[in-house]
């Protein structure tokens, strides 16, 4: 099995398991998400690899993180996760690509991510739900983060932080490749 079967099959798994925790009826969790029903059914039967996009949509209307819905198998107090567990989310074909390295439900999902992005590279994101917080620290190269309209430059060395319930996008206008770090912290479902 792939690691992006056994990704599809996670997710399938968990999506079925936090829906049924939830209590949301199919119909329920599309409108939540705004993520058609058809969709939702072809995940939880593990026959398609949704979009980022998609994923995220459905993390947020659960109120859970995206590491829960790929693997909720955390007994023991200490969680390590190898790099070779961390998951590719997205990447392009000039190098750019997101991972993430890990997350926890604790207060309210919490996730650690690792960015790159090549030259002439960005990533747009959907405004998440409110309260939700990201920061981050970039680490090589000046990225431009755009939240709300407004573009911000943020050079190697600084750190940024934003209320991600506005349109935010990452984008590096420069000529050298941005690395950054991000945490995500999104609040519990009420």
């Amino acid at each position: 099995m792939t690691d992006l079967d056994q990704l599809t099959q996670s997710l399938a798994r968990n999506l079925k398991r936090w829906r049924g925790e939830r209590g949301f009826t199919l119909d329920a969790l599309a409108t939540r998400a705004g993520v058609s029903r058809g969709m939702i059914i072809q995940i939880e039967q593990a026959r398609t690899n949704p979009s980022v996009g998609t994923t995220v949509k459905l993390a947020d209307a659960l109120g859970v993180s995206i590491t829960t819905l790929l693997d909720y198998d955390q007994g023991s107090p200490v969680r390590l996760v190898p790099a070779s567990q961390a998951v590719r989310m997205w990447s392009t074909e000039a190098g750019s690509s997101t991972t993430l390295l890990v997350g926890t439900e604790a207060g309210g999902p919490l996730e650690l991510w690792s960015w790159r992005l090549a030259p002439g590279d960005g990533s747009a994101s959907d405004p998440h739900p409110e309260g939700t917080v990201e920061l981050l620290h970039v680490t090589a190269g000046d990225l431009t983060l755009v939240v709300d309209a407004t573009s911000y430059t943020v050079p190697a060395g600084a750190s940024a932080t934003f209320e991600a319930h506005h349109p935010h996008t990452y984008r590096n206008e420069g000529s050298e490749p941005v690395e950054l770090t991000m945490a995500v912290s999104i609040p519990p479902l009420r």
